[in-house]
């Protein structure tokens, strides 16, 4: 495997995150673990794993939820794609019920730059990128009580003296890092979960927080619409 410093530097010769590409498999494998655990805690339940969210779907299901609001995409291809894509509990007639949406976002090289004398670079990227996401899915997920987002962040951008964590904290609506928000707050503050911290997040520790959101939702939907029109006849 290849050491921090080489991934660092194949990340400012190419276009390819090789320590995104490593983690991405982490929370792969945490989602299929969730997937299975859901399965086994509600046989009958159908569940589907996407990797994309196509804007044109999102954009139909906000004309049909808001009649009298404008609401456009310019591209049928355009979608969202979260890290760990999105599980979706399936209604009886078809209606996809999304149970997680989960990212994961690895920061920052300045550690290594300071060891080797270099001057720091600019923070932010990756945090802007899912900024943008997360107004997407915030609008998309804007009929339900519920927003299961959870996004795992880890690098030395996300120190507790990084100014970073503050856009984080503005991108989870003022809310507290490494805390979960399913449930709407105040009618209004649909905040979504950030877990974020310097040292590299484990499959051990994500899965229980994957889990719990994921969970949560199945119960919420089954409130919402009634368990019997989730199970296979």
């Amino acid at each position: 495997m290849a050491r921090k410093s080489d991934l660092r530097q194949q990340r400012e010769g190419t276009v390819i995150n090789h320590v995104s590409k490593l983690q991405e498999v982490k929370l792969s494998y945490v989602i299929d673990l969730v997937i299975g655990r859901l399965s086994n805690e509600f046989p009958g339940i159908r569940l589907q794993h996407k990797r994309q969210w196509y804007l044109k779907d999102i954009v139909r299901d906000l004309k049909s939820a808001y009649p009298d609001v404008d609401f456009t995409c310019y591209h049928d291809t355009s979608s969202m794609r979260p890290d760990g894509g999105i599980i979706m509990l399936q209604r009886r007639d078809e209606i996809l019920c999304p149970i997680l949406i989960s990212e994961k976002k690895n920061q920052g090289t300045n550690d290594l730059r300071e060891i080797e004398g270099k001057p720091r670079q600019a923070k932010g990227n990756a945090i802007e990128r899912l900024g943008k996401n997360v107004i997407g899915f915030r609008t998309a997920l804007s009929r339900e009580s519920i927003f299961p987002f959870v996004c795992f962040g880890d690098g030395c951008d996300f120190a507790e003296d990084s100014s970073i964590i503050d856009r984080v904290v503005t991108i989870a609506m003022f809310g507290s890092l490494n805390k979960t928000y399913l449930h709407v707050q105040g009618d209004k503050f649909n905040r979504g979960s950030f877990y974020f911290k310097v040292k590299q997040w484990t499959a051990g520790e994500m899965f229980p927080i994957a889990y719990k959101i994921a969970e949560s939702s199945v119960y919420y939907y089954f409130s919402k619409y009634g368990r019997h029109n989730f199970f296979r006849e």
